[in-house]
C-alpha cells in the first residue's frame, strides 16, 4: 500500500471513527475492500480513484457531518496536499456527489465512470446481507424508528425528503434494501447483491415467524417420513 492510500485511509478513520449512524470508518473500509474485489472481477478501473472515493464518500454525508460544504473543501485540500491533480480530485468528488440512493430517487440513475459504478455497487452491497441487517437495525435505533408496526405499510419514495422521513426498521427492507439489487452496475455486483438479498429475505421469514409467536422447534422435531 503506497503512502497516498495509507493517508486516505487514516483521514477516513479520523473523520468517521466516532460515527453512530452506521456510516462509520468500518463501513467505509468494507466498501473499499468490496470495491477492490469488484475491480479485480471486472478487470477495470483506477485503483487509487476507487480507494479514495470508497474511504471518503461518507465524510461529506449530511447524515454524518454538520456542514458537508466545508468537509467537501477539506477533501479537496487534503488530496491536493498529496499532490493529486485537480482532474483526479474532481473524479473522486464526482463519484461521491452522485453515489447516494436518495439522490437517485430525485434525479434518476447518474452517469458514472467505471470507478463510480464500482464504488456505488460496493456501497450498496454493504447495505445488504448480514451486515445490512445489522446496519438497518442500528440506524433505526439511532433515528428512534420503531422496529416493526404490522399495519404500517411500506412507502414508495420519490424525493430525498420523503426518504428521510421516519419509517420502521422492517419497512426499510421493502422501501430500499430489496430495491438495490436492480440498481447494480457491474456483473459481479449484481451477483453479490442477489446473494445477499436472498439471505435477507430468509431472515425476514424467520423474523415474522418469531414476531407472531410461532414455535419453530416443533417443525425441527417432526419425524421424517420413511422413503
Amino acid at each position: 500500500m503506497n503512502k497516498d492510500l495509507t493517508a486516505i485511509r487514516d483521514y477516513s478513520y479520523e473523520k468517521l471513527i466516532a460515527d453512530t449512524t452506521g456510516h462509520d470508518f468500518f463501513h467505509s473500509e468494507r466498501v473499499a475492500k468490496v470495491a477492490q474485489a469488484l475491480r479485480l472481477e471486472e478487470n477495470a478501473g483506477d485503483e487509487a480513484i476507487i480507494w479514495a472515493a470508497s474511504y471518503l464518500h461518507d465524510v461529506i454525508d449530511d447524515k454524518v457531518v454538520d456542514d458537508p460544504t466545508i468537509e467537501r473543501q477539506k477533501i479537496v485540500d487534503f488530496l491536493a496536499s498529496l499532490e493529486w491533480t485537480n482532474e483526479k480530485i474532481q473524479q473522486v468528488l464526482a463519484i461521491i456527489d452522485n453515489l447516494s440512493y436518495s439522490k437517485e430517487l430525485e434525479s434518476g440513475k447518474a452517469k458514472l465512470t467505471i470507478e463510480g459504478q464500482i464504488v456505488q455497487d460496493a456501497d450498496r452491497i454493504d447495505a445488504l446481507g448480514a451486515i445490512g441487517i445489522m446496519r438497518t437495525a442500528y440506524y433505526g435505533g439511532h433515528s428512534q424508528s420503531p422496529l416493526h408496526v404490522p399495519d404500517l405499510t411500506p412507502k414508495q419514495f420519490k424525493t430525498k425528503a420523503e426518504y428521510r422521513e421516519t419509517s420502521t426498521v422492517v419497512n426499510h427492507f421493502y422501501e430500499k434494501l430489496f430495491l438495490l439489487e436492480k440498481t447494480m452496475n457491474t456483473t459481479a455486483g449484481k451477483q453479490e447483491a442477489y446473494r445477499r438479498t436472498v439471505f435477507m429475505k430468509g431472515f425476514l421469514t424467520e423474523f415474522y415467524a418469531e414476531w407472531n409467536g410461532k414455535l419453530l422447534t416443533s417443525e425441527l422435531n417432526e419425524p421424517k417420513m420413511k422413503e
